[in-house]
């Protein structure tokens, strides 16, 4: 568990170099912002195609085959699965291709104030969409490995896929599209980097759709593909409007989205390694224990992710500063991203707690649930989006994207006690009201001491960067352990056992 907790990490920091890189090199270009918009397109097929399907179908199914003495028709079903993906894989990036400008159209490039960004972002679409390939098969193969329980390679293909841009981008500094060679070097990466693990393997090229693994997995995915769908629906909405209000407007939301990823991404890990493989072994069964483990895991995420909202609340304009105000990002430009961040951590603590009421859907095998009530946050995202855009700009984005979260939490909540029963009860609102309390302190605490070094330091702008983060960071976390004691907030304190808890 540990490792799979570190290669999360990893992964998280390397997208934080990924950021830190394309800041310094292009700051809030409009020229980054084409590649964004680009990148975006293998990403979001990906996700439609196969990438929602690893954890939902594929692992579930190829962990039925991984006993030893069915490995042979593991290998089966996986060179099955391979060989359909790469025909659907090869399809797709032919008809992108083909269709470039009206991609382009779907993501809002042709919004662009000047014509030759809309131009340029239909030939970065072309170079970046092969990617989805790599991207694909290099998931499949990290399925298999995971239903053999081998993570460790597979764990930090994210790292090295990150890595990957990082190094080729500073190899052409000048060049947006190092980024586009960056992202391909890191997809196909992803594939190589896993084939050590995979030494046993009997790989051919097969297809029987009728396979009733097959079968089975498209049943299992067909609720969750539904929601994506709806979801990159929403993604392609935000590129377009956020392309409407500037042509820097996407690169602010991209770096704030970054920001507030990394500490809901390790929340969501740790929340996963504590309670799914748990709630998936009591749902068959022992409901009493599935709800205790629910209600413990709920009290976990809020007593991690709170402190974690309001200390990057506080530290958002000093953290900003240090990452990405150097090379080509401004001042200016961080004063606005840290505005975007802090209106999209409204929502952040809703979207922790949500996260852990999708897993318990998951665990009892209700994929459908989740997907219709996404279905339903994503059209409140939609209309308050465009309701709000005319009077808050870029903001509207984010304000709408807190609203999906809140809606979507309490929706999931209530189905899941018209289920249950009794959920969550006071034992978990207490813990949040605790937690609450503590990560209040965190934030006051934080902000105070970042400010109060801040005013008082002359010195290198690295250091007078870098010393209100640290200051504010140390008495912050000082405060929450302060406050964790006082309040008696336990939760915490069960984390490093869960952390070093084996699969």
């Amino acid at each position: 568990m540990a490792a799979l907790a570190a290669s999360s990490v990893a992964s998280r920091i390397m997208g934080l170099a990924r950021e830190i890189v394309k800041a310094n090199l292009f700051g809030s270009s409009p020229l980054l912002a084409a590649y964004q918009a680009a990148a975006y397109v293998p990403t979001s097929l990906f996700d439609l195609i196969i990438g929602g399907m690893v954890n939902s179908s594929l692992v579930p199914v190829f962990s039925d085959y991984a006993a030893r003495e069915r490995r042979d028709e593991l290998w089966q079903v996986v060179s099955m699965v391979l060989s359909a993906a790469t025909l659907i894989l090869l399809a797709v990036v032919a008809v992108v291709l083909a269709l470039a400008p009206q991609v382009a159209w779907l993501v809002g490039t042709v919004n662009f104030t000047e014509p030759e960004l809309s131009t340029l972002s239909v030939s970065l679409i072309r170079l970046t969409t092969p990617a989805v390939l790599f991207l694909g098969i290099a998931s499949i193969l990290t399925g298999a490995l995971y239903a053999l329980k081998r993570f460790t390679l597979p764990a930090f293909v994210g790292a090295a896929f990150n890595g990957a841009i990082v190094i080729v981008a500073l190899l052409n500094p000048e060049e947006i599209r190092g980024l586009v060679w960056g992202l391909l070097l890191g997809s196909l990466l992803q594939v190589l980097l896993q084939l050590p693990a995979l030494r046993d393997a009997k790989l051919r090229w097969t297809l029987n759709l009728q396979h009733p693994a097959i079968r089975r997995i498209i049943k299992l995915y067909i609720p969750i593909l539904a929601g994506l769908v709806v979801n990159q629906l929403a993604i392609m909405l935000s590129y377009n409007l956020a392309i409407r209000t500037g042509d820097q407007s996407l690169n602010y939301m991209n770096y704030a989205t970054t920001l507030y990823q990394f500490p809901l991404g390790l929340v969501v890990t740790a929340l996963s390694i504590a309670t799914l493989p748990t709630l998936s072994r009591q749902a068959a069964g022992d409901l009493i224990q599935f709800k205790q483990t629910l209600g413990d895991g709920l009290r976990l995420v809020l007593a991690l992710i709170l402190p974690a909202t309001t200390g990057l609340f506080a530290l958002a304009p000093f953290i900003i500063g240090l990452l990405f105000e150097h090379g080509r990002f401004t001042a200016l430009d961080t004063a606005t991203t840290a505005l975007v961040l802090r209106v999209y951590l409204l929502g952040m603590p809703f979207a922790a707690a949500d996260q852990m009421l999708v897993f318990a859907s998951y665990a009892r095998k209700d994929t459908w649930r989740p997907a219709l009530v996404g279905f339903v946050s994503i059209i409140i995202y939609s209309i308050t989006a465009l309701l709000l855009l005319g009077r808050l700009g870029l903001l509207s984005l984010m304000v709408a994207d807190a609203v999906k979260h809140v809606v979507h939490t309490i929706i999931m909540l209530w189905i899941l006690r018209r289920q249950l029963g009794n959920l969550a009860g006071n034992p978990v609102l207490f813990s949040a009201i605790k937690s609450l309390a503590a990560a209040l302190l965190t934030g006051l605490a934080a902000y105070g001491a970042a400010r109060l070094v801040a005013g008082q330091l002359d010195a290198t702008p690295l250091v007078m960067r870098l010393s209100p983060v640290i200051a504010g960071g140390i008495v912050g976390v000082l405060a929450y352990t302060a406050a964790v004691f006082a309040l008696n907030i336990t939760e915490t304190r069960a984390l490093p056992r869960l952390l070093l808890r084996r699969r």
